[in-house]
C-alpha cells in the first residue's frame, strides 16, 4: 500500500504547523516514535490546552483568595463556616488541571474513569450544600461556588482527555499508517503516575463527601436557645438563657475558654442553678464555638464582645450581671465588662489568661498548627473514626469531647491567634484601664498549673489585684486547668459565685 509524501521535521512540537502531503523529502509512514507524530498537530487539541491552561489560572486566583480568606477576609467573600471546605473543593480542581497539563499528551482510560468518579462525588457534594439548609447558609455563595466548580473542573478534564485521545489516534492512523496500541516506557510512565495521582484524589473527594454527610446531620440538632445575626448581619451567634428574670438578682453570664460552654463548664452552674445558690444563668458561644457561625477574618476578643453586646440587645438581655469566665475567656469577659462597668456587678475569673500570657496563644507556630490542622478538618480523619468506630455522637462533635476537631472552632482558634498579640493586647490594656477597680471579683486557680507554671502563678496574683473589692482568691489543690472537675473544685466555684450574686441582692436590700 502506497502512502502520499508527508513531511518530516526532527525538531516538530506542540507548535508545529498540520502536518500534509507534498512538503518534505520522505516518502511512506513516520515511526511511531517520531516526534512529528503528535496529537498537537490537531488546533483543537491545542486550543483545548490553551483554555486548560486559562481555566487553571482563573482555579488559582479562586484558590490564593480562599487562601487569604483564612487570614483576612475579603469584601464580600464572608463565609459562616470555617472556609476550611471551599479550600478543599478549590484545591482539588487546580490539583485536577495541574494534572492534565503535566500529561495532556497521554490520555488514559483509568485517568478518564478516575475523574468521572470525582464528577459523581463532587456532584454529590453539591446536591448535598444544595438541599440541606444549614449547610446552604453556612457555605454561602463562595462554599456553592467552589464546589460546583471544583465539578465542572473534573468535567473538563474528562473531556479533555478523550479529545485528546481521539487526535492522537487520527494523527497515528494518518502518519503511521496504523493505530499505535502500544506504549514506550515513558508514556507508561506518565500513565501510571498521572493514575496514581487522580486515585489519590478520589480517596480525598471520597473522605470530603463523607465528612459532608457527616456534618449534614450535625446540622439537624436544634440549638438550646436562639441565634442572632450581629455585625450587619454577616452571621448568628448562639445565645441561652436559664431561669427567670429577677430586678433585685444579677444574671450570671458564661464566658467559655478554649471550648465551648456546653461541653463542660455548664454543669457545674447548672448544679449551682438546680441548688439554689443562683436564680438565673446565660451563656452564648463566640464566633465558631458551639451552635454560632464563624465571623469575618481578623476578629479580636473586643470584636467578639461587641457581638455579645448587640446580640444580648436583640435577645432583650439587659443585666445586670456576674460575669463567669474560664481561661481565655476571661480576655474577653474583661473586655465587655470594661465596657458595660454600670451593668457588670461581678467577676469571677476561673484560672483565667492574663494579658501578659496572650504570646502562648498568638505564638506563629500555634497559628501554623492551627492552619494546617484546619486545612486537613475537611477530610475528617479523625471525626469519621470517631463516627464510625467510637460511636461520637452530634453533641460529642458540636461541644462536646470531639468538638475540638471540629473545623469551625479551630478557625476561631486561629483567628485568636492571629491577632492575640496585637489588637486583643491592646484592647485588654484599655480595658484594665477602664474597668473600675470597685467591681467585685473573685479568681480561683488551678493548683496543679500554679504548681508546675511560675509565670502562670504570678499572672493568676496579678489578676487578683485588679479589684480593690477582691472576694478571694483561691488555689485549688490538685485542680487541673478546668477547675470544676474536681469536687473541691466545684464546692469553691459555687461558693464564690453564690458571694458575688449574693453581693448584688444584699446591696438592693
Amino acid at each position: 500500500m502506497l502512502h502520499r509524501q508527508l513531511s518530516y521535521d526532527t525538531n516538530a512540537d506542540e507548535r508545529s504547523r498540520l502536518l500534509g502531503p507534498g512538503r518534505g523529502a520522505r516518502f511512506g509512514p513516520l515511526d511511531p516514535d517520531d516526534p512529528a507524530v503528535s496529537p498537537y498537530n490537531l488546533w483543537t487539541v491545542r486550543g483545548l490546552r490553551w483554555m486548560t491552561t486559562v481555566l487553571l489560572s482563573a482555579s488559582v486566583v479562586w484558590w490564593v483568595l480562599l487562601l487569604i480568606s483564612s487570614f483576612v477576609t475579603p469584601p464580600g467573600m464572608n463565609s459562616r463556616g470555617s472556609g476550611f471546605y471551599e479550600f478543599a473543593y478549590s484545591t482539588i480542581a487546580v490539583a485536577m488541571l495541574i494534572v492534565t497539563l503535566l500529561f495532556f499528551a497521554t490520555p488514559s482510560r483509568a485517568e478518564q474513569y478516575s475523574c468521572l468518579v470525582i464528577t459523581f462525588l463532587l456532584f454529590v457534594d453539591a446536591i448535598i450544600i444544595l438541599a440541606v439548609e444549614g449547610l446552604r447558609v453556612e457555605a454561602g455563595w463562595v462554599g456553592i461556588t467552589s464546589v460546583i466548580w471544583a465539578m465542572a473542573m473534573s468535567g473538563w478534564v474528562v473531556l479533555c482527555d478523550r479529545i485528546v485521545e481521539y487526535g492522537k489516534a487520527e494523527e497515528e492512523e494518518r502518519l503511521t499508517g496504523r493505530h499505535e496500541t502500544k506504549r514506550t516506557l515513558r508514556e507508561w510512565s506518565a500513565v501510571f503516575i498521572s493514575t496514581i495521582l487522580t486515585f489519590l484524589l478520589i480517596g480525598v473527594t471520597a473522605l470530603l463527601t463523607l465528612t459532608l454527610i457527616m456534618t449534614a446531620h450535625d446540622t439537624s440538632l436544634t440549638p438550646f436557645g436562639s441565634r442572632y445575626y450581629v455585625d450587619g448581619e454577616k452571621y448568628q451567634v448562639h445565645i441561652f438563657c436559664e431561669g427567670n428574670k429577677n430586678d433585685s438578682e444579677s444574671t450570671v453570664l458564661l464566658e467559655a475558654g478554649e471550648y465551648p460552654v456546653e461541653g463542660g463548664m455548664e454543669g457545674w452552674v447548672f448544679d449551682a442553678y438546680n441548688n439554689g445558690s443562683i436564680g438565673r444563668y446565660c451563656y452564648w458561644d463566640r464566633p465558631g464555638f458551639g451552635f454560632s457561625d464563624n465571623a469575618p477574618s481578623p476578629l479580636s476578643a473586643g470584636m467578639a464582645a461587641d457581638a455579645l453586646s448587640e446580640a444580648l440587645v436583640k435577645a432583650g438581655e439587659t443585666g445586670p450581671w456576674v460575669l463567669v469566665s474560664h481561661g481565655v475567656g476571661g480576655i474577653y469577659s474583661r473586655i465587655f465588662a470594661s465596657r458595660h462597668a454600670a451593668e457588670v456587678h461581678g467577676l469571677l475569673l476561673i484560672d483565667t489568661l492574663h494579658e501578659t500570657l496572650l504570646y502562648r496563644i498568638g505564638s506563629p507556630g500555634r497559628g501554623f498548627r492551627l492552619w494546617i490542622r484546619g486545612i486537613i478538618s475537611p477530610l475528617g480523619f479523625d471525626r469519621l473514626w470517631g463516627w464510625m468506630f467510637k460511636r461520637d455522637t452530634r453533641e460529642d462533635r458540636i461541644f462536646g469531647s470531639a468538638a475540638y476537631q471540629n473545623g469551625k472552632l479551630i478557625k476561631a482558634k486561629l483567628q485568636e491567634a492571629l491577632v492575640a498579640t496585637t489588637y486583643t493586647t491592646n484592647e485588654i490594656k484599655t480595658a484594665k484601664v477602664i474597668l473600675p477597680r470597685d467591681v467585685p471579683m473573685a479568681v480561683v486557680s488551678s493548683g496543679e498549673r500554679t504548681k508546675n507554671d511560675l509565670r502562670w502563678y504570678e499572672a493568676q496574683r496579678d489578676l487578683s489585684g485588679l479589684s480593690d473589692k477582691l472576694v478571694g482568691w483561691d488555689i485549688v489543690d490538685h485542680a487541673p486547668h478546668e477547675v470544676w472537675r474536681t469536687f473541691e473544685g466545684r464546692k469553691v466555684l459555687e461558693t464564690r459565685l453564690k458571694q458575688l450574686v449574693d453581693g448584688k441582692k444584699n446591696r438592693a436590700l
